[in-house]
């Protein structure tokens, strides 16, 4: 007799209608949700990705407007410039081009 009292008792909470509704939603919520916990995870990763990207980008914009200043400021700059990216030179002068192999 003591078993079987031991056992309702345990029993009837386990049992209770709102405890299971309960735990049904919240194991329909992290599996089959349209936004389950691997979607939110795979989400987070994305996002942080991102935002590394953004970052980057914002250094990156902000080194070729100090590239620009100094190009539009200062002719010696330009002049550097040119010949580096372009290969441009004056009548008299020779370029030679050295390629590293790696």
């Amino acid at each position: 007799m003591k078993a079987q009292e031991i056992a309702g008792k345990i029993a009837k909470p386990i049992f209770n209608k709102y405890l299971i509704v309960f735990v049904a939603f919240v194991v329909w919520i992290m599996f089959f949700d349209e936004n389950n916990l691997m979607q939110r995870q795979k989400n987070n990763q994305e996002l942080a990705q991102l935002e590394e990207q953004v970052d980057f980008y914002k250094h990156k914009i902000e080194a070729d407007k100090r590239k620009l200043y100094e190009l539009q400021t200062n002719d010696a700059n330009l002049e550097k410039f040119a010949r580096e990216q372009f290969f441009m030179k004056k009548a008299d002068e020779d370029i030679y081009i050295i390629v590293e192999e790696k």
